[in-house]
């Protein structure tokens, strides 16, 4: 397929942009759908977000997942369900690009605006037959899915004959052949219809549907698909949390500014140097983890350009930027979220909206900075890497 009048990276982000205070009026209506409306992914898919990442070959428009990432920043500040979905639904798209395109193929061949959810936890059991593999289980949390009627991507971890690890793999399920569980009852992101999803019987997925997480793989095709999966799914999660954390700091501006001093002969809330320090200290931390998150990007492509593969050095150290993010977001939200006082605690002050996306953003696997800062700590100092994590074990 090709396609005409491709947008600008700057044109998409500034439809993205300009969407905040539509997302930002819809947000109370999303929680309590506790799914995301169709109409708004069919907004989304008018403005091309879901084409960003997809590959030319069938209509989307190839982009660097900076550009998506830009785009999640932007949307984050408005509905963080909403940005969340999008969010999802939107880095599969990259995914097919990293794949034998016969799975593209089969998925968009009739109509390229079909979405694929996912729950990659390794919590399915999966063995090899003949042509592919044989897949059961039930998976959580898979954000979107009300909306995916191309399938999933499920996780599995893969063992030999005697019991010893071997590849962490995603299979792309077709959608009739899981049932959906209503189960996400949350205290924040409630809006994403983030359902578990179980498999009805033992499935075959055809080796062209599935791919190594775990195997730094480089596909023909784009520079763009030839980044490592980790850093780019994970990275897409850590550009939403952005978001969230940068409506914190839309919405305490518009708190403060006209906020007076309950306290008799108290300054203006404006005034107050403990709000000033908070505001400023908050912006630097957001600020902070988006520059980390767009410079390694940037470096990683800069490093598919001239040597072909990002090092696992550079891997190794990406992973810990990315998986910082919500640790500096919601630090920042919360500094905000105690300084407007009671009047945040309010379920009409759409703040603790945002702090509530923040506070279950951050428990996001994505976001393991702990294990993630002893893991580059155990790299630097020559204690090795866990296998199927940047790579598959050194036996195979």
């Amino acid at each position: 397929m090709s396609v005409t009048n491709m947008p600008s990276a700057e044109a998409l982000i500034s439809k993205a942009r300009e969407l905040i205070p539509q997302l930002r009026d819809n947000a109370d209506h999303v929680e309590e759908l506790r799914s995301v409306p169709t109409e708004t992914i069919q907004l989304f898919k008018d403005c091309g977000f879901f084409k960003i990442l997809q590959p030319r070959q069938w209509g989307g428009y190839g982009m660097n997942p900076e550009v998506f990432y830009r785009v999640l920043m932007e949307l984050g500040r408005g509905c963080p369900s909403s940005a969340w979905c999008l969010m999802i639904l939107g880095i599969h798209q990259w995914e097919f690009g990293k794949m034998d395109p016969q799975a593209g193929n089969e998925v968009w061949g009739e109509d390229n605006s079909i979405l694929v959810a996912s729950s990659y936890a390794p919590l399915g059991k999966a063995r090899k037959v003949e042509g592919g593999w044989m897949l059961s289980g039930r998976w959580p949390t898979a954000s979107g899915s009300d909306h995916a009627a191309g399938g999933a991507f499920l996780g599995a971890r893969i063992f030999d004959e005697e019991g010893n690890f071997v590849d962490y793999r995603s299979f792309l399920a077709r959608r009739e052949n899981y049932e959906l569980i209503d189960d996400w009852h949350v205290v924040g992101l409630a809006g994403t219809g983030s359902k578990s999803l179980v498999l009805k019987e033992e499935v075959f997925i055809p080796e062209h549907r599935s791919h190594s997480i775990a195997d730094y793989t480089q596909p023909e095709g784009d520079l763009s698909y030839k980044l490592p999966f980790n850093q780019i799914f994970f990275g897409a999660v850590s550009s939403v949390i952005v978001g969230f954390a940068q409506g914190m700091v839309d919405l305490f501006v518009e708190h403060m500014k006209p906020r007076v001093n309950v306290f008799v002969g108290g300054p203006v809330a404006a005034q107050n140097p403990f709000v000033q320090e908070k505001l400023g200290n908050a912006v630097l931390m957001i600020r902070s983890a988006r520059a980390r998150l767009l410079v390694g990007v940037q470096e990683s492509t800069q490093s598919v350009e001239q040597d072909g593969l990002v090092s696992i050095h550079d891997r190794v150290h990406y992973f810990l930027d990315i998986q910082g993010v919500a640790k500096d977001c919601f630090g920042a939200g919360h500094m905000l979220f105690k300084k407007s006082s009671a009047r945040g605690v309010f379920l009409s002050n759409p703040m603790q909206r945002q702090m509530r996306a923040l506070l279950v953003a951050a428990n996001h696997i994505t976001q393991n900075e702990d294990d993630t800062s002893a893991l580059l700590g155990s790299y630097l100092l020559d204690q090795g890497l866990p296998p199927g994590l940047f790579e598959l074990p050194a036996t195979l």
